[in-house]
């Protein structure tokens, strides 16, 4: 069985789907793999540490999807690169089924059988696939750090001979895993960190990390069976914004981190709360490809409003490459391993796992709630 690994196609990603580590691994098991030339070179993996770990360095993507009959990627192909897949291919990606269903289609029609990273099932046996976990962690770290760099005062409480500076007050809202490791970041730091979730289970969670959490009855369930938050009534939104809006107007910075898979981003930071932050603090929207928490981020870029510095960053994890490659190798090989026995595929759609991370297979589109949208 040949695997390959291409290029992102997206010229600011310098992360790729498989390290040198995997490639030996794979190797000694008898695969052979197909790298892109220069496919690494963005995670600090050159070309002879992969043909050094045992691969085949390859010119062209024609070349390297011609030849491949598993491909393993990092971001959705575009529909014109899937064109130069072989038909029966095995993709295994972040595919965003849920929203794009061009591609769903493209691959579907095109007999590709696909698995979309971000559908694998969160239960306990999955959890060394979990891609998003991965890379959410790597940007809640991230985006303490351009908080701090960006806040204008120290993070920590410090006792100087010119008197003692007061540590900075700090407020994340979502505690998954980009928001969990945002409050441990920033306590390391020497921050005050308070946290807010629309799912009480995670209090727990928040004050173990040093966080405080803080509570509002929204008076509905707010969490789904795969442990994500759901999307909220009027009410319980409103509920959850005044409480916000009192807390924000003490806060040096704000992390938001508030998502709903297939949905836009939830606004919790509105206008008038941006208003009535202090002058000079800060807002990371770990949210803003998907429209943003904050109403006044803009995606990729830094804009200043009311006083207030609001960062809209893009693919944190892509920053720190070399790990977040070495992370994500690890778990795209463990769904991989999870399919494949005695060296071919070998797809049981009984298995939770395989049945919810499978898109396409033989010309149809196997994973449920992506068919009814895409039949919608």
């Amino acid at each position: 069985m040949k695997i390959a690994v291409s290029n992102e196609i997206n010229t600011l990603e310098r992360r790729v789907a498989l390290d040198p580590d995997r490639v030996q691994r794979l190797s000694k098991s008898g695969f052979d793999i197909l790298v892109e030339q220069g496919a690494g070179e963005g995670a600090a993996s050159s070309d002879q540490l992969y043909q050094d770990a045992g691969a085949t360095i390859v010119g062209s993507k024609q070349d390297l999807f011609q030849q491949a009959d598993v491909i393993l990627k990092l971001n959705k192909p575009s529909v014109e690169e899937v064109d130069l897949y072989k038909e029966n291919t095995t993709l295994i990606s972040f595919l965003d089924p849920l929203t794009d269903h061009d591609l769903v289609k493209k691959l579907r029609d095109k007999n590709i059988t696909s698995f979309s990273m971000e559908l694998v099932p969160r239960i306990a046996r999955a959890q060394k696939m979990d891609a998003l976990s991965s890379m959410s962690s790597l940007a809640g770290y991230k985006a303490v750090l351009i908080a701090a760099d960006a806040l204008p005062k120290y993070f920590p409480m410090l006792i100087t001979a010119a008197g003692t500076i007061a540590p900075s007050k700090v407020l994340v809202l979502g505690a998954g895993v980009a928001g969990l490791q945002a409050i441990a970041t920033a306590r390391r730091l020497g921050a005050i960190v308070s946290a807010y979730d629309v799912r009480p289970a995670v209090k727990e969670q928040v004050e173990s990390l040093g966080g405080n959490f803080l509570e509002v009855d929204l008076g509905e369930d707010t969490e789904t069976e795969g442990g994500y938050a759901k999307a909220l009534s009027e009410e319980a939104q409103r509920k959850g914004q005044e409480m916000i809006h009192d807390h924000v107007k003490g806060i040096d910075v704000v992390i938001t981190t508030a998502l709903i898979p297939g949905r836009a981003a939830p606004e919790l930071i509105t206008e008038d709360m941006v208003k009535d932050m202090p002058a000079g603090s800060v807002i990371v929207d770990l949210a803003a490809e998907a429209g943003g928490n904050c109403k006044l981020t803009k995606a990729g870029e830094i804009v200043v409003e009311h006083g207030v510095s609001i960062h809209g960053p893009l693919n944190l994890a892509s920053t720190m490459s070399v790990h977040a490659s070495q992370l994500y190798a690890r778990n795209i090989i463990a769904l991989f391993e999870h399919l494949v026995e005695e060296g071919k595929l070998n797809l049981d759609f009984e298995d939770e796992i395989t049945q919810g991370a499978c898109i396409t297979h033989q010309g149809n589109i196997i994973n449920e709630r992506v068919k009814s949208l895409v039949d919608a």
